[in-house]
């Protein structure tokens, strides 16, 4: 039964290879969380920071950025697919510039939702910021490059917003203030609302091609495992049920989007099958770990509990699924990408 992900794995590598050959994407444009966080919570003051080994180990040069990883992020190999640079860097990242950001740019910032609140526990950039972020951004471009290449550039980007994850284990199933307002349905209605509301923010603003992401299976994180004692450390499903709710909502509305927005090509990239998959069957695509982490005890820790001086990291992070209690590795972040362009974002060329 291991042939079908192998076959798969190598079909998808294929036509990677096809979209760095044809691909006539000229930027990637990126919004949401630590999913996609290339180093902008590292200029702001918070504790949501990553910007210490041992994340970036496996990075080039070894060199910890502030991404949630032993390497790289989804949206890295997802510019790469594309024939653009091999990573995306952060809008606040001083090292680089409106020349590095006219290929490519990440607004996200770990630890971010779409409800104002998730951003609010630990001090980060709300969703609504990381828009301002963009429109900055436009100004700079069409200063850059004139009105009529920087308007090129933005209408035939790749869009890609991923988040959710936090609005759920960060705030509803920490917090009493959205549980006190909402049950778990009304707060996914909730958070497609304003998912609606972002979408067509960037479209008013030009953008066209769209990738809305959903939510992986919340429940096998191995953070949520851990703490699931009744059914023995075992994936904790109630949350993934939430997970697939979740992304049905906003399945659903990228639906009515597409009909309601002329012109929009809005896609829906859902990494909760391909997700599941390797974590029930990692030995498919050579992981040997994917209930415990690699940092650390590989059970709770990320952020600062994930630091050198813990002994029990991991040697090799491409042996596990997971880098630390919430974040995948580098190799499942590449897996989770190519998946995502080849059944989503391939409708972009």
């Amino acid at each position: 039964m291991a042939f079908m992900p192998i076959t798969w794995l190598l079909l998808t590598q294929f036509l990677i290879l096809v979209l760095k050959c044809d691909g006539k994407v000229p930027a990637i444009i990126v919004f949401g969380d630590s999913s996609v966080d290339a180093g902008n919570n590292n200029q702001i003051p918070t504790i949501a920071r990553s910007n210490f080994a041992p994340y970036g180990r496996d990075y080039a040069g070894g060199r910890p950025t502030g991404r949630f990883s032993n390497g790289r992020v989804p949206t890295d190999f997802i510019s790469e697919a594309f024939g653009l640079r091999p990573t995306v860097p952060a809008y606040l990242d001083p090292a680089y510039t409106i020349s590095d950001f006219a290929v490519g740019v990440t607004f996200a910032s770990a630890g971010t939702g779409y409800d104002n609140a998730t951003s609010d526990v630990l001090s980060v950039i709300p969703l609504w910021k990381e828009l301002e972020f963009y429109k900055e951004y436009q100004t700079k471009l069409r200063t850059y490059l004139g009105d009529q290449k920087a308007n090129e550039i933005l209408t035939e980007a790749v869009y890609v917003i991923s988040l959710g994850t936090n609005d759920f284990l960060e705030n509803y199933y920490t917090l009493r203030d959205r549980r006190s307002q909402y049950t778990i349905e009304q707060f996914q209605v909730f958070l497609v609302r304003i998912a609606r509301g972002f979408v067509k923010a960037l479209f008013d603003l030009g953008a066209r091609k769209i990738s809305l992401g959903g939510v992986p299976p919340m429940g096998c994180l191995p953070l949520e495992r851990t703490t699931n004692f009744r059914e023995g450390n075992e994936c904790l499903e109630s949350y993934n049920v939430v997970s697939m709710q979740f992304n049905g909502k906003l399945k659903g509305l990228v639906g009515e989007l597409n009909k309601e927005l002329q012109g929009i090509k809005l896609v829906f990239s859902n990494p909760y099958y391909v997700f599941m998959q390797i974590v029930r069957r990692p030995s498919s695509y050579g992981f040997s770990e994917a209930a415990m982490a690699c940092c650390a005890t590989g059970t709770f820790e990320m952020g600062y509990a994930c630091d050198r001086f813990n002994l029990l990291t991991c040697k090799d992070a491409n042996k596990f699924v997971f880098w630390d209690a919430f974040h995948p590795t580098e190799k499942t972040n590449r897996i989770i990408a190519q998946h995502m362009v080849t059944i989503a974002m391939y409708k972009f060329l």
